[in-house]
């Protein structure tokens, strides 16, 4: 009896206590600020992979200087990618360079 007892103020006391605690998400809205972001992301990660395209064309081409200046646009681009992840992440977006990845629908698929 006594553990039957035992348990069932248990029960109600648990049960109060989760009652008191309202944990309820903000909604989600998105400012117009990490929109703007979301596209500078997305028009990096196209201009990278244009730019990679293009140095190997160089290169088959035996064009080296035009490789070598590729590279370097292609640095800067992975760095201005890193950066934007960076403070896309601060602003409270999840996953910004894979939301980016299904805005680009690369090789046909969505």
């Amino acid at each position: 009896m006594k553990k039957v007892m035992l348990f069932a103020f248990a029960t109600i006391f648990s049960s109060v206590m989760f009652a008191q605690n309202t944990t309820t998400t903000p909604p989600k809205t998105e400012s117009v600020e990490v929109k703007k972001e979301l596209q500078d992301l997305n028009k990096d990660i196209k201009d990278e992979r244009q730019d990679e395209l293009e140095r190997k064309e160089d290169l088959k081409e035996g064009n080296k200087a035009a490789a070598k200046k590729m590279k370097e646009d292609i640095k800067k681009d992975k760095a201005d990618i890193k950066r934007d992840i960076k403070r896309l992440k601060r602003e409270g977006v999840k996953h910004p360079a894979h939301h980016a990845e299904h805005q680009n629908h690369r090789g046909g698929r969505h």
